[in-house]
C-alpha cells in the first residue's frame, strides 16, 4: 500500500528500550483501590454500590449515565471504604468522586462466562453487552467503545484502522502488548469487523516495532480476517488519530468533524484486546498495561494494573529510588502531565508513568519574547499557525483563537518542542480551550434560561387569552339568564296600577301603625319615669300597638316584593330603587329590633323580629349581588367602582379642608388640583348612577 504523509512532525528521542526488555509483570494488588467514576470521556458513572457493601471482583460498582459514559466494575473482591471526592489523573489537578475499595487479598470473582457465538446476537445486543462490560478507548481520551460501534448505523463506515503506532517516546504498553497477545487484538478486531462491517481494516504501525509486527503477523497468518498491516516510518505524532488516518489514507479529516464522517472509524489496540476478553471470557474491563520507566526507577518495565491502584504502587514494584526522582509525569514527555501525588490511581487511559530524574527532565528554561521564527508552524501536524494561536490566548482574544481553528490542536507538544524561546505554547493553548469551553457553558445557561422565560410568558398570555374567554362565556349566559328571568317575571301593564295602589296604602297603613306605637312607647316612658299609675294597662297597648305595626310592616313588604317594575331592563330586585328600599327595610328592622330589646318584650317577639331582620339582610344581599351581575354584563365592575367613588369623595373632602386651612400662596394650586379631584369624582358619579 502507498503510504502518505501528513504536515510537520518532529523526531524526539525514544527511550523505548528500556522497559521492553522483559514480558509484562502484574503489579501487586494494593490494601485500598481508589476507583474514580470518571475514567471516560463523556458523563460520570452513577455509583450503584454503599459504603460497608462487600463485592467481587469484576462486580458494576458504577453504571453508565446518558448516552456518552461507561460502566465500571470492582477490580478486586474486597468491602466498599467510601465514596468521596479523592486527587484523580487529570491536567487540572482537581479532586473528582471516586469509590474507594479496601481489598481482601483474595481476588474472588463473580460468576462469569463469555458469549457462546457473538455472531449470532443482534448488533444492538452485542453492543450493549460491551458497553455494560465498560469497556472504553486505552489509547486517548476514553471514548466509550460501545458509542463508536454504533457509528455504523448512521455512517458508512468504509475502513476501520487499528492504531497500533504509539508514537510517544517512552511508552512501550501497546508494543509488549502486541507482543505477547495478538492473537486477542486480532479477535477483538474481527469483533469489531463484524459490528461495523468496513470494507478495508488496516493495521497501522510504526517500524520501531519489529516484534510486535512479527507477532502480529504470525496471529493474522493463523486467521481468515481480511486485515491489511501497514507499516509507517517513526516519526511524532503519528500516532494521532487524524495523522494515522492521513498516513494510511491520504484522507484529511475536515476541521469540526469526526473520522466517521468520511467514513473511518478507529480502534486502540489496547481497546480490542480489553473487547476480546469480555466477549470471549466475561471480563469486564478492570485493568491495563501501565508502563513504569524513567532513570529514577531501577527496572523500567510494563505492568498489568488493576483499575484504581495507587501510582505509589507500581513505582515500588518498578524500585523506584525516591532520592533521584525530580519529577513524576503521567503519560509521555511530550502530552503527559506532572503529578505530585503518587496516591493517584490508575485509570482506564493510564498508559505510563515517567519517573525522571533531574538530568532526565531538566527544569525548562525561563520563556522569553517570540522570535516569529516559524518553526512551530513548520512542524504543526494540524497545519495551524502555532504563534498566532499563542498570541490569542496571552491577548485572552479567545473568540479569534476559536476562529483559527484552536480546537484542532491535539496538544502534541511538537511547537513547544522546537521553540527557541522555551514558551510553553501547549500551556496556553490549554488555558485558551478551557476559557472557551467556560463561556459555552454560561452561554448554554443563559439561552436555556431565556427559553424557560419565553416559555413562561407564552403560557401566562395563553393563559389569560383562556380566562378572558372563560369570562366572555360567562358573561354570555349570565345575559340569557338575565333574559330568561325578565321574560318569566313580565307582568300584564293593565294589573299594574291596582297592584301599585294597594301597595301604596299599606305603605300608609305601616306608617300609622308606626306612628302610634311610637306615641304609645313614648307614654309609657313617661309613666314609669314619674311613677304614675296605669303603667300595666299602658304596656298592654304598647304590645298590642307593636304586633299591628308589625303586621302592617309585614303586609307592605308582602306587596312591595310581588310589586313588579315597570323598568324594562331589570326585575324589582335588580332595579336600583328596590335596592335602596331593601337597605331602608333592613335598617328599620335593625332599629325596631333594638326598641323591642330595650322594652322588655316577649322574647318570642323578639325572636320573630331578629327573624325578619335575617330575611331582610338575605333579600338586600341577594339583590345586591344580582345587580352586580347585571353591571358585569355591561361591562363594569360595580364592587371597584363604588370603591373608586367613596375614594373620590373622600379626595373632594380632603381638598376642601385643606383649602380653608391653606394660605392665599398655597389656594390656586389646592384649587386647581380640587378641579381635576371634581372632574374624577363627577366623572364616576355619572358612571355610578344607572346603579344608585
Amino acid at each position: 500500500m502507498k503510504i502518505h504523509d501528513f504536515h510537520g512532525g518532529i523526531h524526539p528521542p525514544e527511550n523505548k528500550k528500556q522497559s521492553t526488555r522483559a514480558p509484562i509483570g502484574s503489579a501487586p494488588i494494593a490494601r485500598s483501590l481508589i476507583i474514580p467514576t470518571q475514567q471516560h470521556l463523556g458523563l460520570a458513572s452513577d455509583p450503584v454500590v454503599t459504603i460497608g457493601q462487600s463485592v467481587k471482583k469484576g462486580e458494576l460498582i458504577a453504571s453508565p449515565v446518558g448516552r456518552i459514559s461507561a460502566a465500571v466494575h470492582a477490580p478486586t473482591s474486597g468491602r466498599i471504604a467510601d465514596i468521596t471526592e479523592l486527587p484523580v489523573p487529570h491536567a487540572s489537578g482537581l479532586s473528582a468522586e471516586c469509590i474507594v475499595l479496601e481489598t481482601d487479598g483474595e481476588d474472588c470473582w463473580i460468576e462469569h462466562q463469555g458469549l457462546d457465538d457473538y455472531t449470532q446476537l443482534e448488533a444492538s445486543e452485542l453492543i450493549q453487552y460491551i458497553r455494560d462490560m465498560g469497556i472504553a478507548g486505552m489509547g486517548g481520551a476514553g471514548f466509550p467503545t460501545d458509542t463508536k460501534l454504533t457509528l455504523g448505523n448512521d455512517h458508512i463506515v468504509n475502513t476501520l484502522i487499528i492504531n497500533a503506532a504509539e508514537c510517544e517516546p517512552y511508552i512501550t504498553a501497546d508494543d509488549t502488548l502486541m507482543r505477547e497477545h495478538a492473537e486477542e487484538i486480532i479477535a477483538g478486531a474481527q469483533i469489531s469487523q463484524h459490528l461495523l462491517k468496513p470494507t478495508h481494516t488496516l493495521i497501522g504501525i510504526e517500524d520501531n516495532k519489529p516484534n510486535a509486527i512479527k507477532a502480529l503477523n504470525s496471529a493474522l497468518a493463523n486467521t481468515e480476517a481480511n486485515i491489511d498491516m501497514v507499516v509507517v516510518p517513526t516519526k511524532y505524532p503519528s500516532g494521532g488519530e487524524r495523522q494515522l488516518i492521513q498516513l494510511l489514507t491520504g484522507i484529511e479529516v475536515p476541521s469540526g468533524k469526526i473520522p466517521a464522517d468520511v467514513g473511518i472509524v478507529m480502534q486502540n489496540v489496547g481497546t480490542l484486546q480489553a473487547m476480546h476478553r469480555a466477549v470471549a471470557y466475561g471480563e469486564p474491563m478492570i485493568k491495563r498495561v501501565v508502563t513504569v520507566t524513567g532513570d529514577a526507577v531501577s527496572h523500567p518495565m510494563n505492568l498489568w494494573a488493576l483499575i484504581g491502584t495507587p501510582f505509589k504502587s507500581l513505582l515500588d514494584a518498578a524500585d523506584l529510588d525516591r532520592s533521584k526522582l525530580k519529577r513524576l509525569v503521567m503519560g509521555g514527555p511530550m502530552m503527559g502531565v506532572a503529578v505530585e501525588d503518587e496516591q493517584i490511581p490508575v485509570i482506564k487511559t493510564t498508559n505510563c508513568l515517567i519517573a525522571a530524574t533531574i538530568h532526565e527532565m531538566p527544569d525548562p528554561p525561563p520563556a522569553q519574547a517570540c522570535i516569529r521564527c516559524g518553526m512551530c508552524e513548520q512542524v504543526c501536524p494540524a497545519q495551524l499557525l502555532p504563534q498566532q494561536l499563542f498570541w490569542f490566548a496571552k491577548g485572552k482574544e479567545f473568540e479569534k483563537a476559536k476562529n483559527h481553528n484552536l480546537f484542532d490542536c491535539i496538544e502534541c507538544g511538537a511547537c513547544a518542542y522546537v521553540c527557541p524561546s522555551s514558551i510553553p505554547l501547549v500551556q496556553y493553548y490549554r488555558f485558551a480551550k478551557s476559557e472557551i469551553r467556560a463561556e459555552q457553558v454560561e452561554q448554554r445557561k443563559a439561552d436555556h434560561a431565556r427559553e424557560r422565560f419565553e416559555f413562561r410568558q407564552s403560557r401566562l398570555e395563553r393563559e389569560a387569552q383562556e380566562k378572558a374567554e372563560r369570562r366572555k362565556t360567562r358573561a354570555a349566559q349570565a345575559a340569557k339568564a338575565q333574559a330568561e328571568r325578565k321574560q318569566a317575571q313580565a307582568v300584564d301593564p293593565s294589573t299594574l296600577a291596582d297592584t301599585q295602589q294597594d301597595a301604596k296604602s299599606l305603605k300608609i297603613n305601616a306608617a300609622m301603625a308606626r306612628t302610634k306605637l311610637k306615641k304609645a312607647e313614648s307614654a309609657l316612658k313617661n309613666a314609669r319615669d314619674k311613677g304614675l299609675e296605669g303603667v300595666e294597662t299602658l304596656e298592654n297597648t304598647v304590645a298590642k300597638l307593636l304586633q299591628a305595626a308589625n303586621e302592617a310592616d309585614a303586609a307592605f313588604n308582602r306587596s312591595h316584593t310581588d310589586t313588579p317594575s315597570t323598568n324594562t331592563e331589570s326585575n324589582t330586585t335588580d332595579h336600583p330603587n328596590d335596592l335602596k328600599t331593601l337597605k331602608q327595610q333592613v335598617s328599620i328592622m335593625r332599629t325596631k329590633l333594638k326598641k323591642a330589646k330595650a322594652s322588655n318584650l316577649d322574647q318570642s317577639d323578639i325572636e320573630a323580629l331578629e327573624q325578619r331582620l335575617k330575611e331582610a339582610t338575605q333579600k338586600h344581599q341577594e339583590a345586591d349581588k344580582r345587580l352586580i351581575d347585571l353591571a358585569f354584563t355591561k361591562g363594569v365592575d360595580l364592587k371597584q367602582l363604588r370603591i373608586d367613588l367613596a375614594l373620590a369623595k373622600a379626595n373632594v373632602t380632603k381638598l376642601e379642608r385643606a383649602i380653608d386651612r391653606s394660605q392665599d400662596s398655597e389656594k390656586p394650586a389646592l384649587l386647581k388640583e380640587q378641579e381635576t379631584v371634581k372632574a374624577q369624582y363627577e366623572a364616576l358619579n355619572t358612571q355610578m348612577k344607572p346603579f344608585v
